[in-house]
Order: C-alpha cells, then structure tokens, then sequence
C-alpha cells in the first residue's frame, strides 16, 4: 500500500476523532452551565432559602475577600503540601512492596493478613492515635494521609502486578532473559499502566484524608477554612473551600495525566 493510500486513510480517522473530542468538551462545557443556571435560578426566585444555598454571587464575592488577603492560597498551599509528602510516601513504600507481593507468593502470604486488618479502617480512626504519636503538627497531617492512602496504591499494584500476561513471561523466559531484565522490561511495563491508574484513584483519597485530619486539629488548610467557616455560619465561604478542594484535585489529575502520558506513549497512541 502506497504512502498516499495510508495518508488518505488516517486522515478521515483522525479528524473523526478531533470531532468527537470536541464533542465530549462542548457537553462537558453545556452540563456545567447547567447546573450554574439551576443553581443560580434556584436562588434568584427564592427555590431555596439562602440558609441552606448561597447564592453564586455570595460565593465569588466569598473567594474574592479571601483572595483578596491572602489567606485562601495560603491553605490551598498548605493543604496541597501535606497531600504530596504523605502521598509520596505512600507510593514509595506500597508501589515497590506491591510489586514484590505480585510476583512472590509468600510475600503476599505475609502482608495479606495485615492489609486485611488494615483496609476496613478509615483514615478518621487513626487521628487520635497519630495525635498521641506526633502531637498535632506537620507530621501527623501527613501520618493521616499516609495510612489512609497507601493500602490502596499497594492493591492496584499488586493486581496490576499479577495481571500481567504470564504467555508474555513464558515467552521471555524461553529466550533467555534473566530475573532482573523480565522484571524491567515486562512485568513493569505491563504493570504500569494499572499502577498509574492505583495513583490517580488514591490521590483523591488523599485529599481526603488530609481534609479530615484539618477539621479535627489544623488551624490552616482548606479543611480547617471549611470547618471555621462553617462555625462562623459562613456557608458561602464553605462552598468556596469546596470548590476549591474540588479544583486542586482536577488540577493534579491533569498533571498526572500529562505524567501518564510522558511514561506510558503506547498507551497515548493506542487512545489516539
């Protein structure tokens, strides 16, 4: 087939999918503007009482004056670290102990007793005991998000790990590849994809458990911002720390995307 033939043949594939994409952005853009105007509608004509809705106007004028001091970047900043080093934590030590535990039975054998004890318990279950430990500073934000996030990196790593191909290994292993060059180049390519999937998921989680942790002892955050707000009968404020929680989050799956994206080009061209 001539290079002319493939060009023709690509070319209607690719504006049908530049279509359709733009298609999915223009529902996404509509779904929103939706609910803007019911929510607007809703408070303008009196649907509901502005003691349980404020009205959107409130809730800009709200992130204006916050904006406006500072104070509002100041929590997102300090809600955002407390989220990356516990978050970072639990993946350094699930992503690597998953792995192991995807390949070697009996190290599966061992930790599976203990992430059975362990994942029923909600991150709020460990505040009073990481208070005990740490006190309320740094530390024991970061122990809440740690314990409440890295049993679910190490599932995902462990089936991702395990839903490797075995055909793929068999193959490998009939060639001669030794240990180290099967676990480089196809247990953890194969594996990748649903570990990175594992981080994208518990990244939401670690927010959170971090939100958890700043109503209870914080005086800075966006969960502390949200429950003195709510003490002060500020629900417009409220909502602007919900919003903002809300934005974080899509921003750091944005990031993670363009990481997926960086680590995994197979998978990129494959959803082209």
């Amino acid at each position: 087939m001539s290079e002319a033939v493939l060009v023709a043949a690509v070319s209607p594939a690719k504006a049908r999918n530049w279509r359709f994409r733009h298609v999915l952005l223009a529902l996404n853009v509509a779904a929103v503007a939706a609910v803007s105007l019911l929510w607007w509608a809703s408070t303008r004509f009196g649907w509901v009482a502005p003691i349980f809705l404020p009205a959107p106007g409130d809730v800009l004028h709200a992130a204006r004056l916050t904006l406006a001091n500072g104070d509002l970047l100041t929590d997102i900043a300090v809600s955002a670290r407390r989220v990356f080093l516990g978050f970072v934590l639990a993946a350094v030590v699930a992503v690597p102990l998953g792995i192991v535990m995807g390949v070697w039975r009996p190290a599966k054998a061992i930790v599976d007793p203990f992430v059975s004890l362990l994942r029923p318990l909600p991150s709020i279950t460990w505040i009073p005991l990481t208070i005990l430990w740490l006190g309320i500073g740094e530390a024991q934000k970061v122990a809440i998000v740690f314990m409440g996030s890295w049993i679910y990196i190490l599932l995902y790593t462990v089936e991702s790990t395990r839903r490797v191909d075995p055909l793929l290994l068999r193959a490998a292993r009939n060639l001669g590849a030794t240990d180290f060059a099967i676990m480089r180049e196809v247990i953890l390519p194969g594996a990748l994809p649903g570990i990175i999937t594992g981080l994208k998921v518990t990244l939401a989680i670690s927010w959170s458990c971090v939100l958890t942790a700043e109503m209870i002892a914080a005086q800075s955050g966006l969960g502390a911002l949200i429950w003195q707000a709510k003490d002060w009968g500020n629900l417009p404020l409220v909502l602007v720390g919900m919003l903002c929680i809300s934005l974080t989050v899509l921003v750091a799956d944005w990031l993670m995307r363009l990481i997926e994206r960086a680590l995994l080009p197979w998978e990129r061209n494959r959803s082209n």
